[in-house]
């Protein structure tokens, strides 16, 4: 069979799978696919034929393998493919996650992890506490780079449920008796408002509470409560898992990821369908309670045996407080609901938007500050520069040495505009590191964005920023490099010297800094100090990775060409006239319009960092950051303009702090809300902690948005020059 297949027949292939497909021909579709010169193409839309097969795509290839047409419309037919199956999507998860099924009376284990408190803002093992131990010991789990980062340290717990079997009463263990040093930790810990952050099936625990006809969400519960001067340990826990039965009809199965609308085929067996129902967990509730348990009545129970008389749980009243050597006794409860939550949506409960508004609003402030800076870029180019332009090229060139004679501003620096700045290998390492740290950032949120970052990949984000962040040091060195040659014409050649010096600066501070807190964290006992063995891996990825990338992008920057200049540098350089003020006030002020952009987003990440709050909205993460981009490129040209009317020349270090200088007021920003929001941390180890990321994080904004601001005017100004006919 041969014919012309045309984009307009893919479409409609595409939307009309309406018939069923029986299993045998699912599976043949698959075959046949396997064994074809295309199939490396397909099997990057994941045609195997493991499980099940996606009734649109398989059709779409049984058609396309008997029809002859060119590989370059088989491309573009799949693409609408693929759009037209996205059409059927009404529910989106994390790619590369996948439901865990329960039969009835399935063993669940609870994990838990490390304590958090916004008072401290240290994290310590949950076992540091005399909490109940697991019998079988205790055992980590498996954690990525990320989550070692930010402080995660998960283990295994006693807690143990049984699918959809409500169990109330289960005693789990009574401590020894409390020592002087177990006791006095336990009353800290309760004064710090330390949390216990448990998970389920990878779902924290969440803790409802209501004030004044409000519903307040937290994450995890406390250790305990302070009443007057004595003190309480939630010693029953009361957990309602929210679960969400297999749906299974007619032998059609839902994949995940493809939403809750796409049938797809199950190889699964007729009376194999009858069999047991399965349940998914798709909600962790906690209920903390202070009970007063009898001593005497649990001397011979064992773990998870019933305890002899009932518990009421009662969240807001406590009962016996603890005290010096006598010991703790711990008890559970478990509910199944069964709910109507789907899986792919169990994390909603988490990521509830709130302040919608506030984010709109903050775009709306962005875009007119944007508008109001492109007006005045716009007018700069269309009135003053062309006007000038026209005018200085309509003269000869007897009038145009007169005219320079008379005229003053931007024409009088065209033999000192392009003269090298002060300590240009500095400049040139700072804009290759700048270059790479935005490009860490802009690639990591549009990950985020697409959903392969969410929350509920503990550590994938950090993980994922220092995956790019080496990647693109090839970009650094590259751009180090040119820009070095650029400089100097392509009469400096050394791009080892400069390759080294990009690969070392930034991660260099950022060593510094890290090891600085590290040792402080160590000494605390903090589960947030690096681990010796990920301290290691990261100085690995380090040499191994970003400095060898680096070095390559810095040859492969030495053998391009270098910008040229559109007119010469004179030998002598240029007088500056004397300004009214001083030029780097104005330099400095202009960092008011990027930060103006960003700062109410920035309340909501300085949020989730410091308040154990998750961060979630990266589309409009994402947006703003275009939109910081814009401002601070059209805030450095505008600047840089005004410096050379006023006969300026050295503009190259001030339009890099033109829109670095952003990188102050957000490290002020920071200390404000270190003293007007974080009232309750205390001690020095959590301030300096506080001020050593904050320094870390403005260092890497300046140069983030310093390089956009160079490059910017870099570009304006050879446009500017090269458009004056001068020998």
């Amino acid at each position: 069979m041969s014919t012309n297949l045309s984009v307009r027949d893919c479409v409609s292939f595409s939307t009309l799978f309406i018939p069923r497909i029986v299993t045998q021909e699912c599976q043949r579709s698959c075959l046949a696919v396997q064994h074809s010169n295309l199939y490396p193409l397909f099997s990057s839309l994941s045609l195997f034929c493991a499980d099940s097969c996606w009734l649109e795509t398989v059709f779409f290839c049984r058609v396309i393998l008997e029809m002859e047409f060119g590989y370059i419309k088989l491309k573009i037919c799949l693409l609408f493919v693929l759009l037209a199956c996205s059409q059927l999507v009404k529910g989106f998860y994390l790619p590369g996650s996948y439901p865990h099924k329960y039969g009835v009376g399935d063993i669940l284990n609870m994990k838990v992890n490390s304590l958090t408190s916004i008072d401290t803002e240290l994290p310590f093992g949950y076992y540091s506490l005399p909490f109940c131990q697991p019998e079988a010991g205790i055992k980590d789990s498996a954690e990525n780079l990320g989550e070692l980062l930010m402080g995660d340290r998960i283990e295994n717990s006693p807690y143990r449920f049984r699918m959809f079997k409500n169990e109330t009463e289960l005693f789990l263990c009574q401590t020894k008796a409390l020592s002087s040093e177990e006791f006095n930790l336990l009353k800290k810990r309760i004064d710090e408002m330390y949390q216990v952050n448990v998970i389920l099936d990878n779902l924290p625990a969440i803790r409802y509470t209501y004030r004044d006809r409000f519903v307040l969400r937290w994450t995890g519960y406390p250790v305990g409560a302070k009443v007057g001067r004595n003190y309480y340990v939630f010693n029953h826990l009361k957990f309602n898992v929210l679960v969400h039965k297999k749906e299974d009809n007619d032998a059609v199965t839902r994949v995940m990821g493809s939403g809750d609308a796409t049938p797809v085929i199950s190889n699964v067996k007729k009376d194999q369908s009858e069999a047991a129902p399965e349940y998914m967990v798709v909600g962790f509730e906690v209920v903390p309670c202070s009970f007063k348990h009898d001593l005497e009545s649990v001397k011979n129970l064992k773990m998870y045996d019933t305890y002899p008389s009932k518990i009421n749980c009662i969240p807001n009243v406590v009962a016996t407080p603890i005290k010096e050597n006598e010991p703790i006794i711990f008890t559970y409860e478990v509910s199944f609901v069964e709910s109507d939550i789907k899986w792919p949506s169990r994390w909603d409960a988490y990521l509830k938007m709130e302040g919608a508004k506030v984010h709109w609003f903050s775009i709306l402030n962005s875009l007119t500050v944007i508008a109001f800076l492109a007006g005045i870029v716009l007018v700069i180019f269309m009135r003053t520069v062309r006007r000038d332009l026209a005018k200085y090229e309509e003269l000869d060139k007897e009038a145009q040495a007169q005219m320079t004679e008379e005229l003053t501003g931007w024409k009088l620096v065209v033999g000192d505009v392009f003269r090298a700045p002060s300590d240009p290998s500095l400049l040139c390492v700072m804009v290759g590191d700048g270059i790479q740290i935005l490009g860490m950032g802009l690639v990591t949120i549009l990950f985020a964005t697409l959903g392969f970052m969410s929350p509920a990949s503990r550590g994938a984000l950090l993980t994922g920023m220092l995956f790019f962040y080496m990647i693109l040091g090839f970009a650094a060195g590259y751009v180090g490099v040119r820009l070095w040659r650029t400089i100097w014409c392509g009469e400096h050649n050394d791009w080892v010297s400069i390759s080294w010096k990009v690969s070392w600066f930034f991660p260099g501070i950022a060593f510094l800094i890290l090891t600085t807190l590290n040792f402080l964290l160590w000494s605390s006992g903090s589960t947030g100090a690096i681990p010796f063995s990920s301290f290691l891996a990261l100085i690995s990825l380090w040499f191994c990775v970003s400095v060898p990338l680096t070095l390559v992008g810095g040859y492969f920057g030495s053998k391009a060409p270098f910008i040229e200049y559109p007119v010469r540098t004179n030998q002598i350089p240029r007088e500056i006239p004397q300004q009214k003020y001083p030029s780097w006030l104005l330099v400095l002020g202009a960092g008011t319009l990027p930060f103006g952009t960003l700062f109410i987003e920035l309340f909501f990440i300085m949020s989730s960092l410091w308040m154990g709050r998750v961060y979630y909205v990266f589309g409009f993460l994402l947006i703003v950051l275009a939109l910081l981009v814009a401002v601070c490129a059209e805030v450095s040209l505008v600047l840089t303009y005004m410096h050379l009317c006023v006969e300026d020349w050295k503009w190259w270090w001030k339009s890099f702090f033109a829109s670095g200088s952003v990188a102050i007021y957000i490290f002020f920003y920071s200390i404000n809300y270190l003293i007007f929001d974080l009232k309750s941390l205390s001690g020095p180890v959590s301030a300096m902690m506080y001020i050593g990321y904050s320094l870390l994080m403005a260092l890497a904004i300046m140069l983030a948005t310093g390089a956009i601001g160079f490059l910017s005017s870099f570009w304006f100004v050879h446009y500017l020059f090269s458009s004056v006919k001068l020998d």
